[in-house]
C-alpha cells in the first residue's frame, strides 16, 4: 500500500513540475523563409534599422527584406536574431509555440524549420609539429597529381592569382603567413573574428597554402582565402549561423570562386536550398560527405550532392592506398573521393598537424577546382564539375558506389 502511495505521489509531482515549467522553456529558435512574391518592394533608404549597420549578420540582406522582417516583428511580437536576403528571403527568431503557429498562418511565410546544431565532427588528429622552416608536400597533394599541374606545386614558386576561396568553417588563422588572407567575417556569435579551433585553418591550408618553402603547399597554392566563420571554438554552430555564411558568400563572392563546407548535421531542407541557390550564382561548392560510415544522403548539406545540383561536389575520404576510409560516408549523394586520412596541413598558431575526416577530403576537391579556375577563369562551376569528373580515376565495382578518385594529372597546363 505504501509503495502504491509513493508511486501516486511521484506521478503527481511530475505533473506539477511540468505544469510549473516556465513558458520560455518551450521557446525554440526557427528559420522562417518568406514567400518571394510576398516581400514588397520598398523605396531606397526608406527602411531604418540599426541592425543594418552590423556587417556581421545584417548589412547585406537589403532594405526590402529588412522591411518585411520589421513588419512580421510588429505583427507577431517577435524579434529576429538574423535575416537572409540572397539565398532566400527570411529570418531566424526565437518563438513561443503561439508565435510559431501564428507565423505558419501568415500568408507571407513559406516554410518554418526548427534550428539544429551543425559541427565538424572530427575523427582525430595526430603528429602536430611546431613552426617549420622547410616545406613538405602532403601525400594528398601528390596523390591527386597537383604537383604536375601548371603551378608545379612544391617547387617554391607556384601561385594562383584571380581566384577566391571561401572557407565556411571555424574561421581561419588570421595571422598565418602561409595563407593569402583576403578577408574574414564571423557569424558564430562568439565575438572572436578568427579561428580558435584549428579546423578551418587546416582546411584552408589544403585548399591554398602558399608554395613558399614553409610548412605545406596546398592544392591551389596562394589562392586568396576568406574565412567565413560559422562554427565556434568548439567546432559547432547552428542552422542560422551556417545559412548566414552561405548567404554572405552568395551575396559577396568575387568570381571565379570556390566555397568549401567541411561540416554537417541532420537534415535541413532550408540549408540544402541555401547551398543550391548559392551554387546557382556560379560559385563552385565542395562539401564533406560526413564521417558516420553511412549514407551521405542522410545529412545536410551533403544531401545536395550526387549530380543533382550544378556546381556542387560532395567528397568522401580515401587513404594513402586509395582505399575507402572506414569512417567515410558514401552512397548516391557522393560525387567524388579524395584524400582524407592523416592529411597534413596548417596548424593554428603555426606549424603543421595531421587530421582525418571527409573534412580533409573536401578541400582537396575545392583546391582542385581553384587550380582549374586559375588556368580557365571563365569556366562555369558546372564546367569545373565536368572536368573533375572527367579526370577522376574510376575504380569500378570494388567500392561501395563505384567511386571516382580525384586526379588532376598534367592536363591543367
Amino acid at each position: 500500500m505504501e509503495m502504491e502511495m509513493n508511486k501516486t505521489l511521484s506521478a503527481v509531482l511530475l505533473v506539477l513540475t511540468a505544469a510549473a515549467a516556465p513558458a520560455w522553456a518551450q521557446d525554440k529558435t526557427y528559420i522562417v523563409r518568406f514567400k518571394d512574391n510576398a516581400v514588397p518592394q520598398v523605396k531606397e533608404r526608406s527602411v531604418h534599422d540599426d541592425r543594418l549597420a552590423n556587417d556581421e549578420g545584417w548589412a547585406h540582406v537589403g532594405e526590402r527584406v529588412m522591411g518585411h522582417v520589421q513588419t512580421l516583428e510588429k505583427r507577431h511580437g517577435v524579434r529576429a536574431e538574423a535575416a537572409f536576403g540572397t539565398v532566400f528571403k527570411g529570418m531566424s527568431a526565437r518563438l513561443t509555440p503561439a508565435q510559431r503557429q501564428a507565423l505558419q498562418r501568415d500568408p507571407s511565410v513559406d516554410v518554418i524549420e526548427e534550428e539544429q546544431i551543425f559541427s565538424i565532427k572530427p575523427t582525430g588528429q595526430v603528429s602536430a609539429t611546431a613552426t617549420v622552416s622547410t616545406q613538405s608536400i602532403p601525400w594528398g597533394i601528390s596523390k591527386t597529381e597537383a604537383t604536375q599541374s601548371y603551378t608545379l606545386a612544391g617547387n617554391g614558386s607556384g601561385a594562383i592569382a584571380g581566384v577566391r576561396a571561401y572557407i565556411i568553417d571555424t574561421g581561419i588563422d588570421t595571422k598565418n603567413s602561409d595563407l593569402n588572407r583576403a578577408g574574414h567575417i564571423n557569424f558564430a556569435g562568439d565575438g572572436r573574428n578568427t579561428d580558435c579551433n584549428g579546423h578551418g585553418t587546416h582546411v584552408a591550408g589544403t585548399v591554398a597554402a602558399a608554395d613558399n618553402k614553409s610548412a605545406v603547399v596546398g592544392m591551389g597554392p596562394g589562392v586568396a582565402v576568406y574565412g567565413v566563420k560559422v562554427l565556434n571554438c568548439q567546432g559547432s554552430g547552428t542552422t542560422t549561423s551556417v545559412i548566414k555564411g552561405v548567404d554572405w558568400v552568395a551575396a559577396n563572392a568575387i568570381k571565379p570562386a570556390v566555397a568549401n563546407m567541411s561540416l554537417g548535421g541532420g537534415v535541413s531542407q532550408l540549408l540544402d536550398d541555401a547551398v543550391r541557390n548559392a551554387a546557382s550564382k556560379g560559385i563552385f561548392f565542395s562539401i564533406a560527405a560526413g564521417n558516420s560510415a553511412t549514407q551521405a544522403c542522410n545529412s545536410s548539406p551533403a544531401r545536395v550532392g550526387g549530380g543533382g545540383t550544378p556546381g556542387v561536389m560532395v567528397a568522401a575520404a580515401t587513404d594513402v592506398n586509395d582505399l575507402e576510409a572506414s569512417f567515410s560516408n558514401y552512397g548516391a549523394c557522393v560525387d567524388i573521393w579524395a584524400p582524407g586520412v592523416n592529411v597534413t596541413s596548417l596548424k593554428l598558431g603555426g606549424g603543421t598537424v595531421a587530421m582525418s575526416g571527409t573534412s580533409m577530403a573536401s578541400p582537396h576537391v575545392g583546391g582542385a577546382a581553384a587550380l582549374y579556375l586559375g588556368r580557365y577563369p571563365t569556366a562555369t562551376s558546372s564546367g569545373v564539375v565536368s572536368y573533375l569528373k572527367q579526370m577522376a580515376v574510376q575504380t569500378g565495382t570494388l567500392s561501395k558506389d563505384g567511386r571516382a578518385l580525384t586526379r588532376l594529372s598534367a592536363n591543367v597546363q
